[in-house]
């Protein structure tokens, strides 16, 4: 049955073959393409291709058609550090940039090194070992540095960078003391390369959408905002809880998110603190640093937001923000992917809860894009060195809150003016 089936189907396709190479009837002419029009061929403009919006009145139009740069015009990027962040997301979103590249790797491994530049293509000369920055400076093809190394090394690594003449994306937190970021300012200042901290959900379309309604008014000013920020952590042995390595526990790990968005969002910064502190006393993960932080901070305009991060609960990451006529829900807040933003409110005589659909970006190559166009067209990242020192200092006024049990006076970075965002450069661009 198997063979005769076989030879139906090579009867049927030359019968085909014969039919349409002889022209027989008038399909195959009225299979020959038309006249070319835009809404099918679209047109150039611009440096891009552009469509006419094809949908009915009823759907909301697409997103313009992606356009990148070519290769060669884009930043290369050398990647410092091979570790589970830049393996499974900031190599891989290089995919999805449209203005960066990856040009080289930076590892103290250099096994793991080699196998990944194969990975992705790079020559065998695009593979640094930690001591190679002098090699790495004489390489053209690498314009800017993403640090991707355990926060104790941020500092080390940024001024190497710097004194490479390489710009610096590094990755949150800045560093483990506030002198230590003032150090890494200092010396991107002197060799004038940039400094950027990768706050990715600075850039993550969802969370700028709940920036832009709390300072919008459209549901009435903000009052209250809730963060957290949790997850179970497990692996005693891993740096994130040593605290040389890593400066502290669940704050500075994930609680960062909290505290970053909730100034984000506001523009704000506080002028006081009030924190607490808990670890488990037999669990030894938990020796060196803290398992559970909550913090209360509030705002000149009369803000208060109440944070938490735990490494001791079932993964869950919200923030939610509270105004006099409705509550925004960021679900999926400060995860890399997922997020879901809704809006409770009076609709009438009902209460309503909508949910405003925004098209995922993946938020690596959001914050690289960003970085990139800075240095291209020599502009001032939106979250430069002083945010990431400006948190650097509140973290450790919660700490000492929760040391003392008292509350703490912080406010703005000396010298920084006023007004919003005065940590913070120009808003990014949207993302196509």
């Amino acid at each position: 049955m198997a063979d005769d089936t076989r030879l139906s189907r090579r009867t049927l396709l030359a019968a085909g073959g014969a039919l349409a190479g002889a022209g027989l009837g008038g399909a195959a002419q009225a299979a020959q393409p038309g006249p070319a029009v835009p809404a099918d061929t679209g047109a150039v403009q611009g440096g891009r291709v552009m469509f006419p919006n094809w949908r009915g009145q009823a759907d909301r139009p697409p997103a313009p058609s992606p356009a990148p740069q070519p290769p060669s015009q884009r930043v290369g990027y050398c990647v410092v550090g091979l570790g589970r962040l830049s393996l499974d997301e900031i190599l891989p979103a290089f995919g999805a940039a449209k203005r960066s590249r990856l040009a080289a790797v930076m590892s103290g491994t250099p096994d793991k090194a080699k196998l990944v530049a194969r990975q992705y293509g790079l020559p065998e000369d695009a593979v640094y070992g930690y001591d190679e920055w002098d090699r790495l400076k004489a390489n053209p093809a690498v314009q800017a540095v993403y640090i991707v190394t355990p926060n104790s090394v941020h500092r080390d690594n940024v001024l190497a960078a710097a004194a490479a003449g390489k710009q610096v994306l590094c990755e949150k937190p800045m560093a483990v003391a506030s002198q230590e970021c003032r150090d890494m300012i200092a010396a991107c200042n002197q060799a004038n390369v940039k400094l950027m901290i990768a706050y990715r959900c600075q850039y993550e379309p969802h969370n700028r959408a709940v920036i832009k309604l709390a300072r919008s008014g459209e549901f009435g000013r903000p009052r209250m905002i809730q963060a957290f920020n949790g997850q179970t952590t497990g692996l005693p042995e891993q740096w994130r809880l040593k605290k040389a390595l890593a400066g502290g526990g669940s704050l500075p790990d994930i609680g960062l998110y909290c505290l970053n968005t909730t100034r984000a969002v506001l523009g704000e910064e506080p002028d006081l603190i009030q924190a607490q502190i808990y670890s488990p006393p037999d669990d030894p993960k938990f020796r060196e640093v803290e398992e559970t932080v909550s913090f209360t901070m509030h705002f000149p305009s009369g803000v208060i937001a109440q944070c938490t991060s735990s490494y001791g609960v079932y993964e869950a990451r919200s923030l939610t923000l509270h105004t006099g006529n409705a509550a925004v829900d960021l679900q999926n807040a400060f995860a890399y992917e997922g997020q879901r933003l809704f809006i409770s409110h009076r609709d009438g005589k009902s209460g309503a809860r909508d949910e405003k659909v925004l098209s995922p970006k993946n938020q690596f190559a959001l914050e690289m894009d960003h970085f990139s166009r800075c240095i291209q067209e020599n502009l001032r990242p939106r979250t430069p060195g002083e945010e990431g020192l400006q948190d650097q200092v509140l973290m450790e006024a919660i700490y000492e809150s929760a040391r003392t049990g008292a509350p703490v006076k912080v406010g703005p970075p000396t010298g920084a003016g006023t007004g919003l965002d005065v940590t913070r450069g120009p808003e990014p661009e949207e993302p196509s």
